[in-house]
């Protein structure tokens, strides 16, 4: 803290406005960067997120935001509100007429975004107070995440977290004096209402703007020196034997033992975290930390792939549980949670053999590639949590998902032949599935009544004991619960769909690349890579400026499926060239096509130009022209729902090292690591992706070579042998023979290495010495997992 509470509180007498985010451990100091923002207990907060609806009506004329492309902008098109996009048109007017700047950030599948947009927003006197005291500013925290993370700073400094919306005062300079989180219309036992907020900044604006000003440059200051990541007199990084044991230990204390996870409720999936653990294994394997590891995270994927948290029906993954269970999620679906989840479930498949594993990876895919997926191949954002039950109805939460047992039994009546008493279809899934007639939904967890009668599908046997319960086959239950789920995904089309975030982003897009690349290298699937591929080929046609070398963060979907832009465009923030460079990593090492590897090192490049930090170490999250006017330029320090876009970074310029043996790539890495070094000894749990990051620096990165022709098949067993092992720290290196390609232009000693008998042949190289030369893939999966 800052001690800014004692101000805030005393100058406008103001209770706290929200509160925020949960760590996403017990005991971790660190912010969770997690979508959903939670409130005080006077507001119940239900089980998920809030669709969209439409807010206009015929009377009403739009405001400015129906210029813009963002979906979460214009849904507040018809507000009663004078709103600004973000932008200098908006400052110019704070300052000209010295108000304070109301800035107001959320997305669009945003359930409390949403609640305080109707109560609030559509309000018309609260619409007036907004436009005549106030210069009102709308931000898409997906668009602007370096707004967003500038201000989230210092809403979780001056309270006890936050989340969305995301409700900030500002000068006229863009210094914060005020923020919360979801504010309700009016006063309440316990909280005061967002009309009477404004009334009380208004009040405080004329009589004590000069305190206020003073706070904030005070306040902003104070931020300045906390939020500063630097090398500092440090020539070296923390070690990473330290830093893994450490943040194993503050892992396995807040483990969940029965259904998996870490910390309660609300509970998230966390792909760092996993993806920990299994690096961790691999580098233990051989001790019991390093077996508890692999135990904990194998256990995690099994329960969350169980429970509600996961779509049964259609696939794909929910945004959280709010319950320790993984039974009632919040229900929106989030592209980056796909992404992240189909790589953890590949590499669990890779270190158990469980074909379980695989068939979720591979359902993640299908529901990405059906409903998340634009013809061009670019991926939406996301699909909201919220629907209309039926046309014409008001959007409830869940209701495209949840079944009652009337609805199951009609759609499924049939008669289970060879069962030991009498049961239909309905009832075997039913029973498989934990409906009840009651509905399985805890009132708890549903204080709006939205979901009474209601059951969200989870696992609740497993096949063996359903089928010894009713004395059938193991396969014949398989297919009939598979026969049934398909059943309850035809019918679940007629239903209506909750809305879907067709603006694409460089950053998941990039991800998504992966999840892609990842997952068909690993189970030899060459639809996945090419999933993968098309992805690749849409950011560089729709994403990426040729003539400046720059990403672009975002694109939307036009009419008739087109792929427009906002003019002028978004440039990219490190975020989109970090994850984006890791996609095309990954899918040069799936498909050994050099041309992803070279746009890869030549994205690289521009992203040190624009975002290094030459005195201190590490990546700005944006640019410093992009961000001129914001009172900090941040450097993201935690890994979150998504990874941070430094500790992507790290683990990028290893492989570039190892793709290329450019020693600069090292050194950058070297420095990124050593800037985030007292962030990764206060709280390493924080920055699991960096810790792995550092252990891979202090090891040995292998060089997998295989000289052979790409579409041979002695070069494709090969290729398939080595993505069937875990071995996270390592680049597979296609050699073709051709002294002129690429890869042998950046690493001269490809030259010396030759094929055995005209057959494909692998080297396993470390530190400048290779291997004998291996033309049996038995042999070679032997070397590389001994």
């Amino acid at each position: 803290m800052l001690g800014a509470r004692a101000w805030l509180g005393s100058v406008l007498l103001l209770p706290r406005a929200g509160v925020g985010l949960a760590a996403s451990l017990r005991g971790s100091s660190s912010r969770d960067k997690d979508r959903s923002a939670t409130v005080s207990s006077s507001v119940p907060m239900p089980a998920g997120g809030k669709g969209s609806h439409p807010s206009s009506t015929p009377q009403r004329v739009p405001n400015r935001l129906i210029h813009e492309k963002s979906p979460y902008l214009l849904q507040h098109a018809y507000n009663p509100v004078d709103w600004y996009p973000w932008g200098q048109e908006a400052f110019d007017k704070a300052r000209k007429e010295n108000k304070p700047i109301f800035l107001s950030v959320g997305y669009s599948t945003c359930h409390w975004c949403h609640m305080m947009e109707e109560e609030s927003f559509q309000n018309e006197e609260i619409g007036r107070l907004l436009s005549e005291d106030f210069v009102s500013v709308k931000v898409d925290r997906e668009e602007r995440p370096d707004v967003d993370k500038v201000y989230m700073t210092f809403v979780q400094a001056t309270s006890s977290g936050g989340g969305w919306p995301m409700n900030v005062w500002l000068t006229p300079n863009l210094q914060p004096f005020v923020g919360g989180t979801y504010f309700p219309p009016e006063d309440g036992l316990t909280r005061v209402g967002f009309r009477t907020v404004l009334l009380r900044i208004r009040e405080q604006w004329k009589q004590n703007k000069n305190t206020l000003l003073e706070n904030s440059q005070r306040v902003t200051t104070a931020l300045l020196a906390r939020s500063e990541i630097s090398m500092g007199d440090r020539q070296l990084p923390p070690s990473a034997a330290t830093m893994n044991n450490r943040c194993f230990q503050q892992l396995d204390e807040g483990y969940d033992e029965e259904y998996g996870g870490f910390a309660e409720a609300p509970k998230f999936p966390t792909p760092v975290i996993l993806s920990f653990l299994f690096s961790y294994w691999l580098s233990h394997r051989l001790t019991q930390d390093g077996s508890r590891a692999q135990q904990m995270a194998l256990h995690t994927l099994k329960m969350m792939a169980n429970g509600g948290i996961r779509d049964h029906v259609g696939q794909g993954f929910h945004r959280y549980s709010t319950d320790c269970q993984w039974h009632v999620p919040h229900f929106e679906k989030m592209l980056y949670d796909q992404a992240q989840l189909a790589v953890a479930y590949s590499q669990a498949f890779q270190i158990s053999g469980d074909e379980f594993y695989s068939d979720v990876a591979k359902g993640i895919l299908q529901y990405v590639a059906r409903s998340l997926s634009h013809r061009s191949g670019g991926f939406y954002s996301a699909e909201d949590a919220d629907s209309p039950p039926e046309r014409g109805m008001r959007p409830k939460e869940g209701a495209y998902y949840v079944w009652t047992v009337k609805e199951v039994q009609q759609l499924l009546p049939e008669p289970v032949l060879g069962a030991t008493e009498p049961l239909t279809s309905g009832q075997l899934l039913m029973k498989h599935y934990g409906l009840t007639e009651a509905g399985n939904i805890s009132p708890s967890q549903d204080p709006k009544g939205e979901l009474q009668g209601q059951n969200v599908l989870t696992v609740r046997y497993s096949l063996e004991l359903t089928a010894a319960r009713f004395g059938l086959d193991v396969e014949a239950v398989r297919t009939l619960l598979n026969t049934g789920l398909e059943k309850l995904f035809q019918a679940r089309k007629h239903r209506p769909k909750p809305h879907l975030d067709s603006k694409m982003l460089a950053a998941w897009n990039g991800l998504m690349v992966s999840g892609y690349a990842v997952t068909g290298a690993v189970l030899g699937q060459d639809r996945l890579i090419n999933y993968a591929t098309n992805g690749a080929k849409f950011l560089k046609r729709h994403m990426f400026d040729v003539a400046s070398g720059r990403l672009m963060r975002t694109c939307y979907t036009g009419s008739g499926g087109t792929v427009e832009h906002s003019n002028p465009p978004c440039w990219g923030f490190l975020e989109d060239y970090a994850f984006v460079v890791r996609g095309l990593l990954d899918l040069y090492e799936a498909s050994q096509e050099s041309a992803w590897l070279e746009w890869a090192l030549r994205l690289q490049d521009t992203q040190d130009r624009l975002f290094w930090d030459s005195q201190g170490g590490g990546y700005f999250c944006s640019e410093a022209e992009l961000g001129a006017g914001l009172p900090l330029r941040l450097k993201d320090d935690q890994d979150g729902a998504e990874p941070s876009a430094n500790s992507v970074s790290a683990h990028n310029l290893l492989r570039l090292h190892g793709f290329t043996g450019h020693k600069d790539w090292m050194d950058k890495c070297v420095c990124l690591l050593t800037a985030f070094s007292e962030r990764m000894r206060r709280v390493p749990v924080a920055l699991p992706e960096m810790v792995r990051a550092l252990s891979a620096q202090q090891q040995t990165l292998k060089q997998i070579v295989i000289c052979g022709d790409r579409q041979a098949k002695d070069t494709k067993a090969l290729v398939q042998c080595v993505h069937s092992v875990y071995i996270p720290n390592k680049v597979l290196i296609l050699a073709d023979g051709d002294p002129s390609s690429f890869l042998s232009r950046q690493l001269p000693f490809l030259s010396t290495l030759r094929r055995l008998e005209d057959q494909a042949t692998a080297y396993v190289c470390e530190n400048q010495a290779c291997s004998m030369p291996i033309t049996d893939p038995c042999e070679l999966r032997k070397l590389l997992h001994p």
